[in-house]
């Protein structure tokens, strides 16, 4: 039991779940911050527009059954923004990664030895 305990450890404190854990929770928090940017920002400019004070309450009845498709789009803006922000820092990650690889490398010095040897080189051509 302690064995699997260990690897259990291991496993909780490697990089990739302890970044996996951190994404997670700013993702929870990034979509309270767009719920309500969505609910209280932009439904009700759209509210506006189509002239429903209650954005939410836009529903089509089937046989006595409410479907709300004011929900359902309500839905749907949020997934647009989220997914347009999650585009924006993968298309500005790339940019800035692409960069970084067509720098230039810096170009590799000689040794003291290689320049004892190129003088060496050089005064035997000479002579």
């Amino acid at each position: 039991m302690s064995n699997y305990l260990k690897e259990f450890k291991a496993f909780a404190l490697r990089g990739n779940v302890l970044d996996l854990a951190i994404a997670v929770i700013i993702g929870a928090a990034f979509n309270a911050i767009v719920q309500s940017f969505v609910h209280d920002m932009v439904m009700p400019i759209i509210a506006a527009i189509f002239g429903a004070p209650d954005f939410s309450a836009i529903t089509v009845t089937i046989n006595q059954t409410p479907i709300m498709v004011g929900l359902f789009i309500q839905a749907v803006v949020n997934f647009l923004i989220v997914a347009f922000v999650i585009f924006s820092v993968v298309h500005l990650l790339t940019k800035l990664k692409k960069k970084e690889a067509e720098k230039p490398a810096a170009p590799i010095l000689p040794t003291k030895e290689e320049e004892l040897l190129t003088e060496i080189r050089d005064l035997l051509k000479t002579n």
